[in-house]
C-alpha cells in the first residue's frame, strides 16, 4: 500500500522539543519535494517547511524560521521536523505531503504563499502536536 506515515506527535508543555518523522511506504521520495503542513484547530492549512531529498535543500515559512528544523536521513528514507521551544500556537495536526515542486514562492530558502490540499500529490494522515501548560 502506498502511504506516508507520520509519527512523533505528543502532548507537551511549552518550551519542550519534539521531532516528527515522515516515512514513505510503497514508494520512494525520489525527486519529489517533501513538505510538512499543519492545521491548527479551526484554521486552514499552513505550509511549515519542505526539503528536496536529492540535495537536501531546506525551505521554511517565515513563521517557522529559527525553531523549526527539517532534515532527512536518506539511509532510513525518513524526513524529520524538529520543533524546539514549543509554544501553544504550535498546537496543530502536522501532515507530511509530497509534490513535484513546492507550490509556493521561495526565495533563499524562505517560502510564502497559500496552499490547498490539491497542491500536493500525496498526504499522510497526520500526527497531533498539542502544547499546553
Amino acid at each position: 500500500e502506498v502511504q506516508l506515515v507520520e509519527s512523533g506527535g505528543a502532548s507537551v508543555q511549552p518550551g519542550e522539543t519534539l521531532r516528527l518523522s515522515c516515512v514513505p511506504s510503497g514508494f520512494p521520495f525520489g525527486n519529489k519535494f517533501v513538505s510538512w503542513v499543519r492545521q491548527a484547530p479551526g484554521k486552514g492549512l499552513e505550509w511549515v517547511s519542505g526539503i528536496h531529498p536529492p540535495g537536501g535543500m531546506q525551505y521554511y515559512a517565515d513563521s517557522t524560521v529559527g525553531r523549526f528544523t527539517i532534515s532527512i536521513d536518506n539511509a532510513k528514507s525518513t524526513v524529520y521536523l524538529q520543533i524546539s521551544d514549543l509554544k501553544s500556537e504550535n498546537t496543530a495536526l502536522y501532515y507530511c505531503a509530497v509534490s513535484r515542486r513546492l507550490p509556493l514562492y521561495c526565495d533563499g530558502g524562505i517560502c510564502r504563499g497559500e496552499i490547498q490540499r490539491s497542491s500536493f500529490g500525496f498526504w499522510g494522515r497526520g500526527t497531533q502536536v498539542a502544547v499546553s501548560s
